[in-house]
């Protein structure tokens, strides 16, 4: 080609590279409360859905955790927010509020009590007349606690000492200097587990009796059978049996299904990056949908995301 048709092509290119760029999209995302697992999952994700697709900016927003981000999705106050499976599963099952759509799966959170290694509290039962962090007033984590609670023979307002927390990172002061003989949380890799675990000393992890698992399954459809393998956490030597849920991204009513399936498509290009950022990143694979939620309840731009790449049920 000669010379001049070369310029000539690269100045086209150049004037028509513009126009091929996406859209610039923002979306507020709805996370909880400082210290705890979804504010450090929402940066990451943030962070990296922006790498893959730099015209997509997430905004996270600090709020009082999932019952409240489920209020603040009908409202349209945010586009988007992270919430527990104990308060997700209710809330798409309602049929006379708001609808609410499940964008992508974040990751499986099996809950667990963590204590004090020298701690004379060897199952959920004896925590009975005990101080209990329970978590947040509005934290799915703290809907779990109670229902396994229940399952394991304790009324969780008056068998034990429930401490509700103004923010999920204040948990482990309080199994550090006493005050709470034990912290409820979930997740692998979640900041209070994984603070309480560095604690001198060392901590120990708790899940319910085999009975109390059945229990729970039968009282909750949320809820599914989890272990955690040994060695997730500092101390932990053997794999611990519990329950769980999975959390989820939901979006508000009416979010276009476009910017839905934008953003699933950059959560599975970036799904390597959100794994390497943070370890439980590596269950945002939207696939995983396909076994963790009804397929009616998936936003119209996500179903067809998981029927392009032949994971539609």
């Amino acid at each position: 080609m000669p010379p001049t048709r070369v310029l000539l092509a690269l100045c086209l290119f150049a004037l028509l590279a513009p126009s091929v760029r996406a859209d610039p999209l923002r979306l507020v995302l709805g996370t909880a409360t400082p210290g705890g697992g979804f504010p450090a999952y929402g940066a990451v994700f943030a962070a990296a859905l922006h790498e893959v697709d730099p015209d997509l900016t997430i905004e996270t927003q600090a709020t009082g955790g999932s019952a409240e981000n489920v209020g603040l999705l009908r409202a349209g106050a945010v586009d988007l927010a992270l919430v527990q499976g104990e308060v997700a599963y209710p809330a798409l099952a309602e049929k006379d509020a708001p609808r609410l759509t499940v964008v992508a799966p974040m990751y499986a959170t099996p809950g667990l009590l963590v204590v004090a290694a020298a701690s004379p509290v060897r199952t959920l039962a004896d925590l009975a007349g005990k101080p209990v962090a329970l978590g947040t007033r509005n934290s799915g984590l703290t809907a779990m606690g109670r229902a396994v609670l229940t399952a394991s023979g304790l009324d969780p307002e008056r068998d034990v000492v429930p401490i509700l927390l103004a923010h999920a990172g204040d948990g482990p002061a309080l199994v550090a200097d006493g005050r709470a003989a034990g912290l409820w949380g979930g997740g692998i890799g979640w900041p209070g587990f994984m603070a309480v675990a560095a604690l001198p000393g060392g901590a120990r992890f708790v899940g319910p009796a085999p009975e109390a698992i059945n229990r729970a399954l039968a009282a909750s459809p949320s809820l599914r059978r989890m272990t955690v393998p040994a060695g997730s956490f500092r101390g932990q030597d053997a794999a611990i049996d519990t329950v769980g849920s999975w959390s989820l991204v939901l979006a508000r009513p009416g979010l276009d299904p476009e910017a839905a399936h934008r953003l699933v498509a950059a959560i599975d290009r970036a799904g390597a990056d959100l794994a390497r950022r943070l370890p439980q990143g590596r269950d945002s694979d939207p696939r995983n949908l396909s076994g963790a939620v009804p397929a009616e309840n998936l936003n119209p731009g996500t179903a067809r995301y998981l029927r392009e790449v032949g994971a539609a049920r």
